[in-house]
């Protein structure tokens, strides 16, 4: 049975906990049956020998021999060839900008005002404004995925925006995509949290704007400060009243049948995060295309210093499943958009509420789900299209230290709970400038830890994570690290922006970290940040792509000061352009005698 979600005629279930929601009239009768979880699990008798039971005693008897039988959960079926029951109706493709996920032209006169907004906003709202609220986008799925057949009792959900400052069309075109690409009997509300936003569209503009599109089906609340993402969508989870909650960014567009998917894994075991697969919403064009093909599977890891990476799915997760289209494993996940129970949510404790603004909340939930006995999985058949910023465009607050990003202080609450002191070691080792920052009190975090039997991140590494040291083996001790100053005078070296290609040369100590931060470590490996320094010419020394093992040529002679790059027998020199050169070594020269100097910039007064 096809499913025509925002064209069908509606009318009203006449139902007492769903009053307010208009649905197609063909699944009244599916919402007026009870839960699954609502019925008694089935009950059979133990086998007895036959022997005379009198009356006075036959129902205790009766009742003695009778044991629980597990309800097993009904499977959705694969039918090929056999549209599933949940999908919804082609749509037709309309002359209009955007459709069909196309970029948006702009003419001349525009351009200057887009670059405006997306100063302003991050992306190009000129171009947004004019992509119709209902646009329809590619199908990216799996070809598998239209043949999925679901069982039609499913939990229901509720879709969580929390915005700040976010621009008006990105914003209601997301709330347009859930409402009209979701089954109405199973979207309970979509919540809408508003961080302390002070854009003058997001006031009684946007009140009215979802009190006439979309009645009592959509909620919006406002922050009396500002809280941040992770502290705005605790406040969003604990406001929905749905079995699921479904976070979403508030720039996004949901693509055929996204909302089933994931509601049916979290169906079959409500410890289980359900994660879809994201697409790309070009910032600039609003171009709708997916990040990696339909039959190409990756998850999410990280490296040592907790930058979010993704790689292919290993052979031996794939090989667990029947068909290409069913959902599998990941270590983690890029935070944003996700699917959880939502009791199962606030028994995990939700977000550790010491997390600050954004950023780690993704490993904290991750390795918390995965330690304490549930599970992360990415599911292909649910597509949602996300709009990635091309820059920052607001500040991070009152929780933000001028010397150590939230983001970090995040990171070290992640590591301090989560991860033995031989994984501490790993990533105070890539980030050895962070050791010893006050992250608070993490008491309750490590008590639930204890209370609930979690097992070790070393448990997680070799059975969950396992593939994340295929690209990121465990890093060697370092042997120095900090500013690297030249004794001469007495400037340090600065990799400036930090990207690889970018030469590195000397400017003025700032004592901030940051593009003069630099570690050697005992295999000779030179890096700052995710990235490693070497020569690509043989002449000037460039940041580079780190090679996949933690080594490379380079020594460093505390007593001569001479830096050397052992594969070429050339050591670092400052040439008259403020560049890093290597020319034959030279310990009697003053602009080839470097010293590492450790620093700690939120120590600054």
């Amino acid at each position: 049975m096809k499913r025509e979600y925002a064209t069908l005629s509606y009318s009203l279930c006449n139902i007492e906990e769903l009053t307010f929601f208009i649905v197609p009239s063909y699944s009244c009768s599916l919402i007026r049956q009870k839960a699954h979880n609502q019925l008694k699990p089935p009950v059979k008798l133990k086998e007895t020998q036959d022997e005379e039971i009198k009356p006075k005693d036959e129902v205790e008897h009766v009742e003695s021999q009778m044991e629980e039988v597990p309800v097993v959960k009904e499977e959705a079926v694969f039918k090929y060839g056999e549209t599933g029951n949940f999908e919804p109706s082609e749509r037709k493709i309309l002359s209009k900008p955007g459709e069909n996920g196309a970029a948006v032209q702009l003419a001349s006169n525009e351009r200057m005002k887009a670059q405006i907004t997306i100063n302003e906003f991050g992306f190009n709202m000129v171009a947004s404004d004019k992509v119709a609220m209902d646009r329809v986008i590619p199908d990216t799925r799996h070809k598998e995925c239209p043949f999925w057949h679901y069982p039609e009792e499913q939990p229901s959900a509720s879709v969580i925006l929390v915005f700040h400052n976010e621009g008006f069309s990105t914003l209601v075109r997301t709330i347009h995509s859930v409402v009209n690409t979701s089954p109405p009997e199973l979207l309970k509300e979509v919540v809408l949290v508003d961080d302390f936003s002070d854009k003058r569209h997001l006031k009684s503009q946007l009140e009215d704007y979802v009190k006439e599109e979309f009645g009592d089906l959509v909620k919006l609340y406002r922050n009396s400060q500002r809280e941040g993402l992770i502290r705005t969508r605790s406040r969003g989870a604990e406001l929905a009243t749905g079995d699921v909650i479904v976070f979403l960014d508030a720039h996004c567009e949901c693509n055929r049948n996204w909302l089933v998917p994931l509601l049916d894994e979290i169906r079959k075991d409500r410890t289980t995060m359900a994660v879809p697969i994201v697409d790309g919403i070009d910032f600039n064009t609003m171009a709708y295309n997916p990040v990696y093909g339909a039959n190409s599977h990756f998850s999410g890891i990280f490296e040592w210093g907790f930058f979010y990476k993704e790689k292919l799915v290993p052979q031996r997760e794939l090989s667990k499943r029947r068909h290409a289209s069913e959902p599998y494993r990941s270590p983690t996940h890029a935070g944003g958009l996700f699917a959880m129970d939502r009791s199962y949510f606030h028994e995990l404790g939700g977000y550790d509420p010491g997390l600050k603004i954004w950023g780690g909340e993704n490993y904290e939930l991750s390795f918390k789900i995965w330690q304490c006995g549930g599970s992360v999985k990415w599911v292909p058949c649910s597509r949602v299209g996300h709009i990635y910023r091309n820059h920052m465009p607001y500040g991070l607050g009152k929780d933000n230290d001028p010397f150590m990003s939230p983001i970090h202080v995040n990171y070290m609450r992640v590591v301090e709970v989560w991860m033995e002191d031989e994984f501490k070691e790993y990533f105070y080792t890539r980030e050895p400038s962070f050791r010893g920052y006050p992250i608070g009190n993490i008491t309750k975090q490590l008590q639930f830890k204890k209370e609930h039997h979690c097992k070790s991140f070393r448990w997680f590494m070799e059975n969950i994570a396992y593939d994340v040291y295929e690209d990121y083996p465990k890093p060697p001790p370092n042997k120095a690290w900090g500013e690297i100053r030249n004794q001469g005078s007495g400037l340090c070296w600065e990799s400036g922006s930090g990207q690889p290609g970018h030469t590195v040369g000397v400017m003025s100590c700032h004592g901030a970290g940051h593009g003069q931060l630099f570690r050697l470590n005992i295999k000779g490996q030179i890096g700052t940040g995710e990235r490693c320094i070497d020569s690509q010419s043989g002449s000037i020394l460039h940041v580079i792509v780190c090679a996949r093992e933690p080594s490379g040529p380079w020594t460093w002679d505390k007593g001569s000061g001479l830096i050397k790059h052992k594969e070429l027998n050339k050591c670092v020199d400052v040439g008259t352009d403020h560049k890093l050169h290597l020319k034959s070594c030279d310990s009697k020269l003053p602009s080839m005698k470097w010293n590492f100097k450790e620093v700690f910039p939120w120590k600054r007064s």
